[in-house]
């Protein structure tokens, strides 16, 4: 038997409805309080706001109301870190009360000690776990379990890695995130995309190529970015509209550790509108995967996928997106038996989803 954890839910967004519905039909978790920022949803039931039936739980934007809830754990499913202050904020708060916080936000926070990540992002966060003797674990499947759980998990079956590539291979023409600006689909070649700057790419969506290196025993001389666009001849069409004939329709970019001059690890993101595009890039054997390829002894590859199989006809994009979110809920009872402070995957240990089958 396992113990009951008690949650609070940050974030009501398409992560943090999908994990509320799960939170309210699990056997583990006792959902005690949902935070959400937009004022139209203040005094909703939790419920209403992911489709289950109603669950007595009403939704509020007061953090004192929340931290009164005495949760086991806060999982946070806020903004990216474009947002980062109000992310600083909200999540300062819980852990300053002691509460413990696993959440999705902030991808660079998936390696704190990376040399790109701002003390204004670090130290906030570090000095609030250790004044209310709190935790603070970020995942995520970008940077995430893919781009870390995955390729470390892998290479510790081999006796010596050349190389290690984690690679994101998806279709967006379905997907209705944020790509415009930041990765620079739908605009003109010439247009510089905000991921494009290459400190930027490192900061944002890096961390899990020196994370990799630190599991790895060895320290990176630096780290490396390209970017590629690909431009459509033709209109596609898009869940967010019609990706004009003369404009990028798929982006490649990668992240390059280096050692001892040579790469040795690498991220790489692949990302299409239409299966079509950029036909000579890399495709995985199915379609829509999350690819590891180690060179070594042995040389190993893998493909994962995410998938509904309710016959909802959701994509797989956003079932990858349940699946971040799942792991930083499943991560709470670990994440609760930790010391105070900053939590990496390398802290946690194996973490089956006690309760999930059922």
């Amino acid at each position: 038997m396992f113990d009951t954890k008690r949650i609070v839910l940050w974030g009501t967004g398409v992560v943090g409805s999908m994990v509320l519905a799960e939170i309210v039909r699990h056997p583990r978790f006792e959902l005690v309080g949902v935070g959400v920022n937009n004022p139209d949803k203040v005094g909703v039931d939790a419920g209403d706001l992911c489709g289950t039936g109603k669950t007595g739980v009403l939704a509020t934007n007061s953090i004192e109301e929340l931290i009164a809830a005495r949760p086991d754990a806060v999982v946070h499913y806020g903004p990216t870190a474009q947002f980062a202050d109000e992310n600083i904020r909200v999540i300062g708060e819980f852990l300053r009360a002691g509460i413990d916080v696993c959440s999705t936000a902030m991808t660079p926070w998936v390696w704190p000690a990376m040399r790109q990540l701002p003390d204004v992002w670090r130290d906030p966060i570090a000095e609030a776990c250790a004044a209310g003797g709190a935790s603070c674990f970020t995942t995520g499947i970008d940077p995430g379990f893919a781009n870390d759980l995955f390729p470390m998990t892998l290479m510790g079956l081999c006796g010596e890695v050349t190389s290690v590539r984690a690679s994101e291979l998806l279709d967006y023409t379905d997907y209705e995130g944020d790509y415009e600006f930041e990765m620079g689909i739908g605009h003109p070649p010439e247009f510089t995309a905000l991921l494009e700057h290459s400190d930027l790419l490192i900061m944002a969506w890096g961390a899990t190529v020196p994370m990799i290196a630190h599991a790895a025993g060895i320290e990176l001389d630096r780290i490396t970015t390209t970017w590629d666009k690909w431009v459509t001849p033709t209109d596609r069409r898009s869940a967010k509209g019609t990706v004009a004939a003369g404009t990028v329709a798929a982006i490649r970019f990668t992240i390059n550790g280096i050692h001892d001059g040579r790469e040795v690890i690498t991220l790489e993101h692949v990302n299409r509108i239409g299966l079509d595009a950029a036909p000579d890039w890399p495709a995985g054997t199915r379609d829509d995967v999350y690819r590891v390829d180690i060179l070594g002894s042995p040389s190993i590859s893998q493909e994962t996928s995410f998938r509904f199989t309710d016959g909802s006809g959701r994509t797989p994009a956003v079932a990858g997106c349940l699946a971040t979110g799942m792991r930083a809920l499943n991560a709470v009872p670990a994440v609760n038996a930790l010391p105070p402070g900053w939590v990496t995957p390398l802290d946690l240990p194996l973490i089956p989803g006690v309760g999930a089958i059922r």
